[in-house]
């Protein structure tokens, strides 16, 4: 049976190692990749309003559960990388009033992983559903590949849509769709 228990920033630094192995393991990034990763991702543990969740596998044969999956998120404030590029290319492409609309009071959903033996079992609808119950912000927003992807097929199947596509991150060369819908989901 998969549980999710929620983590706050303490736990989910603890738990770095794990969740780099899930990460690893689901979007295989080139090996160089991995500690800038992971230093990202111990920051984010401090942004506002933080939350995570863990999926695990609770199995009477295992000694402990089993972390098959994890997302989390937090308030996305001005000073924020992502929050700051995206805030500004959302101006120059939809105005500033679109721009506030969807990132003036949002939730950003970081990452969502899970193990690829555990995937397409609705356990990434489920992080994603439990991530954002309960959130008082107006909106969740997220980037993902521009691709055809199962991950992509998810986010439009609960309701985010393009807010910009074929966007490249400064330093980057992949195109990205940066995807929102509005809270609370339903």
């Amino acid at each position: 049976m998969i549980e999710f228990r929620g983590a706050g920033p303490a736990e989910f630094v603890e738990r770095l190692d794990t969740v780099i192995d899930i990460y690893t393991a689901a979007m295989n990034p080139p090996a160089d990749q991995i500690n800038g990763r992971k230093t990202i991702m111990r920051n984010h543990a401090t942004y506002p309003y933080f939350q995570c969740y863990f999926a695990e596998l609770r199995d009477p044969s295992l000694s402990a559960p089993l972390t098959v999956g994890f997302a989390y998120g937090f308030r996305g404030t001005p000073g924020q990388w992502w929050h700051d590029v995206v805030f500004r290319a959302l101006t120059d492409r939809l105005g500033q009033e679109a721009a506030n609309a969807w990132l003036g009071y949002a939730l950003e959903l970081a990452e969502i992983h899970v193990h690829p033996d555990f995937q397409s079992k609705g356990i990434g609808r489920a992080m994603i559903r439990t991530l954002c119950a309960g959130r008082p912000e107006r909106s969740a927003v997220l980037s993902t590949h521009d691709q055809p992807t199962a991950a992509r097929h998810l986010y439009a199947s609960m309701g985010f849509t393009d807010l910009l596509s074929r966007f490249i991150f400064p330093g980057g060369y992949e195109d990205y769709a940066i995807m929102g819908r509005p809270l609370p989901l339903t």
